[in-house]
């Protein structure tokens, strides 16, 4: 990964029942088109009695991709109107299914792309949204002397702070933003009086609850 995006934080779901026919939205984080199609594939196999799986996914994950379908519904009435949703708040490395059961009465297109958007909006607002960004890992060995209040204060100051090892010392590892390393190395030192030196770890990525209601 070398950009930030969006995605969805958890599977998500969705029902509403519009003229008779039931319209079931599920959402979820892909990191592939292929992870994309077998969820859509998992979907048909859920509910293999359904009129119309119809769905959208977006990936970026270097190169951007994205694909969506009616399923057999009218061209532009199903697919379209869920890639909306996706596209409207730019979630990338998601899917959106929604699956249709025919309750045998026409809604027309106007009818179809409210009830499919509604469906698969309803299911995205469940997954709820997460911002993915890059960034990495440090190891902070320290003394059980001064463990609670260094891990008490990295907490308080808002680092990203794992559940410590206990072992001959304390290690504590700690993810943050590449742009913030130099913030929290100065921020570990200050704080430990210079006891305490933060080690690169590697890279990591980092989820961010948002809300963009």
């Amino acid at each position: 990964m070398s950009e930030e995006y969006i995605t969805f934080a958890r599977e998500g779901e969705s029902r509403i029942e519009i003229s008779r026919s039931e319209f079931i939205g599920n959402s979820r984080e892909v990191t592939s088109a292929d992870e994309a199609e077998r969820f859509v594939s998992k979907i048909r196999q859920t509910y293999p009695d359904a009129r119309h799986v119809c769905y959208a996914w977006r990936i970026s994950n270097g190169t951007f991709m994205q694909k969506y379908s009616d399923d057999g519904e009218p061209s532009g009435t199903g697919g379209m109107p869920i890639l909306n949703i996706l596209t409207k708040k730019d979630i990338s490395n998601a899917v959106i299914t929604v699956t249709r059961y025919f309750g045998g009465i026409l809604l027309g297109k106007g009818g179809l792309v409210r009830a499919y958007g509604e469906a698969a909006g309803l299911a995205a607002e469940s997954s709820g949204l997460v911002r993915i960004t890059e960034g990495e890992k440090y190891i902070l060995p320290m003394g059980y002397d001064m463990a609670e209040k260094l891990i008490y204060a990295l907490k308080t100051d808002g680092w990203c702070v794992e559940d410590p090892e206990y072992g001959e010392d304390v290690k504590v590892t700690v993810t943050c933003p590449k742009d913030r390393s130099d913030d929290l190395i100065s921020f570990v030192e200050d704080r430990s009086f210079g006891r305490v030196t933060a080690v690169k770890a590697g890279s990591a990525l980092i989820r961010t609850f948002v809300d963009l209601t």
